[in-house]
């Protein structure tokens, strides 16, 4: 059996950029468990896929449970708890793939239908079963909300990724060869909360200015620890809701004042939406930029055609 080290499942499986939380609070984990695990047993990704969905049912479960009992409390941190070991899963499920090959299309369908399952129902869960604990409606309320942005985030996402595939094959089309991403082969990865994978070559470098001054030396220092700047995105959105707003019942138990759920829960709807306008904003740079760069291949392309 191979041996796998910690290093290799870095290089490896590790992306360049990612979520902070998936940097700090996952992959010091994900990882050492993904080299226990590949070099032990013969666990599949579909397995862990399968694991991580059950997790994700024990913690809607115990989100669901605090209007029943005397000390909910603890239900909800061991809620929390539980559904932050099932992202781990999840997370170790598509690094066990690319470790050893594994991977399958419909283990990522698999995969992807189970994280909506997993986070509607332990979002509604906690929501609905604080509203039955309290009886005050902006639980109802925010339900609702969350749903809202987190199928918007879904939609703009695909929305950016389709417009730049398009803007990107319409230039390759029109220029040829030289409009292509220079030293790639492979199709532009559209990952929209990116600062700059998914935005072809010729689209982010005509006209544009590269980041200076207080934002550029932030930019960097995430950058240096992988942490992509876009700080917002649908994971720290999804772990607000179903792990820190669960977790912020300890305040009220030391503190005595009252829950923080929906607090938390407002102000991920807000960052989440603030974050999901920068992307809009850029594509709309982006999209500016690529209708000049078209009107130029168009006007060279016809004083080629007059010259011959």
């Amino acid at each position: 059996m191979s041996r796998f080290t910690l290093a290799q499942v870095k290089e490896e499986t590790y992306k360049a950029k990612d979520a902070w939380w998936t940097v700090f609070l996952v992959d010091p984990l994900a990882g050492r468990l993904v080299v226990w695990t590949a070099n032990r047993t013969d666990i599949t990704p579909n397995q862990l896929t399968l694991g991580a969905g059950v997790l994700g049912l024990l913690s809607a479960v115990c989100f669901a449970v605090p209007p029943f009992v005397e000390v909910g409390w603890a239900w909800l941190l061991l809620g929390a708890l539980l559904f932050h070991l099932s992202f781990v899963l999840d997370c170790m499920d598509g690094k066990i793939a690319r470790l050893k090959g594994t991977g399958s299309v419909f283990g990522g369908w698999v995969d992807f239908v189970l994280d909506r399952i997993r986070f509607f129902g332990c979002v509604m869960a906690l929501l609905v079963g604080q509203w039955a604990v309290t009886g005050h409606v902006a639980y109802l309320l925010l339900a609702p909300t969350v749903v809202f942005f987190d199928l918007l985030r879904y939609l703009n996402g695909s929305q950016v990724a389709k417009t730049r595939r398009a803007m990107h094959q319409i230039l390759v089309e029109a220029g040829g060869e030289a409009e292509r991403p220079r030293g790639e082969s492979a199709p532009v990865v559209d990952d929209p909360e990116d600062d700059d994978m998914g935005v072809p070559e010729p689209i982010r470098a005509e006209g544009a200015s590269a980041p200076s001054g207080f934002y550029s030396r932030v930019r960097d220092h995430l950058l240096r620890h992988r942490v992509r700047p876009h700080l917002f995105s649908g994971i720290e959105f999804e772990m607000f809701l179903c792990v820190v707003a669960p977790v912020s019942v300890l305040v009220s138990l030391v503190s005595g004042w009252n829950s923080l759920i929906v607090p938390v829960g407002l102000f991920s709807v807000v960052a989440l939406a603030f974050f999901e306008a920068v992307l809009v904003l850029r594509l709309w740079k982006e999209t500016r930029r690529f209708e000049v760069r078209r009107r130029e291949l168009a006007a060279a392309s016809g004083s080629s055609g007059e010259g011959s």
